[in-house]
């Protein structure tokens, strides 16, 4: 568009001033959605930082292991066995001892995935993915490291040594033995990953929300609820010293309702 008077015809937005509806634009100077937090700050760690903490979120975690490895071979029931000088049996064929040691291996992997979980979110609650991968790693390398534990430290796994050595008819108990390997091993991470992300989700750090008022953003792009894509009303002419009438100053002289020479 443009206004003619019929000797000069002038634009109406400046050369010089970016077009306001361009989506291509940048923001505002002053807007605070520009604003990019500068990396390696506390509340943003580069990677480097979070390799260390998940590195020593790993070493740890494993070495929690060997006390899961202790408590269950504090904990687990025996399995009694006997021998009659040539083979030997159950003491109680209908026993559930065998499966006993499973479920407590199970419930002392979850107890120690719910305090690893908590302890990591609590010192490392801005920690990044790595620190959760880290954490997953050494729940499961805290898990078998407990099994072999308890299963070095229990009962000799030489059953018919150990029969010898008891004689026949007395009971002995049957080496601490893990049935179903790769479901106990997986509740520790399991249950830490769950338990992480809950207390993330309810108590993990927030993003600032944007600030609309932000000088020079709610004019150049629209406050909330306002459609961007509506047309803005168009800039008033621009014109030169002595090209014509500015802003505000009537009707161009020789038009209807002017005061030039007829």
């Amino acid at each position: 568009m443009a206004w003619h008077d019929g000797t000069v015809t002038a634009p109406l937005t400046p050369p010089h001033q970016p077009n306001p509806h361009d989506p291509w634009q940048a923001p505002p100077s002053g807007s605070h959605l520009a604003t990019v937090p500068a990396s390696g700050s506390p509340d943003d760690p580069d990677t480097a930082t979070e390799l260390r903490q998940a590195a020593v979120v790993v070493a740890l975690v494993a070495l929690a292991g060997i006390a899961l490895g202790l408590l269950w071979l504090w904990l687990a029931p025996r399995v009694p066995l006997v021998s009659d000088g040539s083979a030997v049996f159950l003491e109680n064929s209908e026993g559930e001892e065998a499966i006993g040691a499973d479920g407590t291996f199970v419930l002392l992997a979850a107890g120690f995935g719910v305090l690893s979980a908590a302890a990591v979110f609590w010192r490392l609650r801005r920690g990044g993915v790595l620190v959760v991968v880290g954490l997953a790693l050494g729940g499961v390398l805290g898990s078998l490291l407990a099994w072999r534990v308890g299963v070095w430290l229990g009962p000799s796994s030489d059953v018919v040594a150990r029969a010898r050595e008891a004689g026949e008819g007395v009971v002995f108990d049957a080496p601490l033995e893990l049935h179903a390997v790769v479901v106990a091993v997986l509740v520790w991470p399991f249950v830490a990953l769950g338990l992480h992300l809950l207390l993330t989700a309810a108590f993990g750090p927030r993003e600032p929300e944007p600030e609309w008022a932000g000088p020079g953003w709610s004019s150049y792009y629209g406050g909330p609820g306002e459609d961007p894509g509506a047309p803005k009303p168009a800039a008033g002419p621009w014109t030169e010293p002595g090209a014509g009438p500015g802003p505000g100053s009537g009707p161009a002289p020789g038009t209807p309702g002017g005061s030039g020479a007829s």
